[in-house]
């Protein structure tokens, strides 16, 4: 493994509607780790599949069965013990494919923690995918906080795993807000049995243009160096 490209897919578990497997923020990241370490030639850790809690704004919260988490301080801990018994291998390059919204920070907060002599790039998979794709293929985007369980994860499951996406196609009209946090929360208002944008429009097609382009600009960015050499 000594100078070796190492993937590791980080997820969770976490309700997603009617529609679509608790696995979800699990399965993309590991098919998109496979796809992306065929092209760099590299290898993929076994996923990650317990996350960060889900919060009302951005998964529903903890008002919906099938959320298993950690507490943001356990999860820092397990993912920096993790990371620092990675550093006898002597890999050339990490990457880090996170799939659940909320994990993104401790993710980072872990990798600061354990920074070596190998290149790191960590990565939510949404944050590779294009504004001009997103207005192109998902009209009325209602921001990545509130695509949980909307058309571009359905559409990628219909891709990758079409036997576990139930035929429901709920919408929610009414997105909830980044970055507010409200207690007590009214579940119903907040979205429509989890779903807290719309899934109308999903297709397998999308989802499989979705898929391609962001493990495109995944290998894009791992070849040129992250734009910093």
């Amino acid at each position: 493994m000594r100078g070796a490209t190492l993937i590791w897919p980080i997820g969770g578990l976490e309700q997603h509607g009617p529609h679509l497997p608790l696995s979800i923020d699990y399965d993309i990241p590991v098919a998109l780790a496979h796809e992306v370490a065929s092209r760099v030639d590299g290898y993929v850790l076994p996923g990650q599949p317990v996350s960060a809690r889900s919060l009302p704004q951005s998964g529903g919260g903890l008002h919906f069965p099938g959320t298993v988490h950690l507490r943001g301080t356990t999860f820092i801990n397990y993912l920096t013990d993790a990371l620092r018994s990675l550093e006898p291998l002597q890999l050339g390059r990490l990457v880090v494919i996170n799939g659940h919204y909320e994990n993104e920070a401790f993710v980072f907060e872990a990798l600061d923690e354990c920074r070596g002599d190998s290149e790191i790039l960590a990565f939510s998979w949404w944050s590779l995918v294009d504004d001009d794709w997103v207005a192109e293929h998902v009209p009325g985007f209602p921001g990545w906080h509130a695509e949980h369980a909307g058309v571009t994860e359905t559409s990628l499951m219909m891709h990758l795993r079409p036997e576990v996406v139930r035929p429901a196609r709920p919408d929610h009209e009414t997105p909830p807000r980044a970055g507010i946090y409200v207690h007590p929360l009214d579940a119903k208002r907040m979205s429509t049995d989890g779903v807290l944008s719309r899934t109308s429009g999903a297709s397998a097609e999308l989802g499989k243009r979705l898929f391609h382009h962001v493990v495109d600009n995944a290998v894009d960015l791992i070849e040129s160096g992250y734009g910093m050499r």
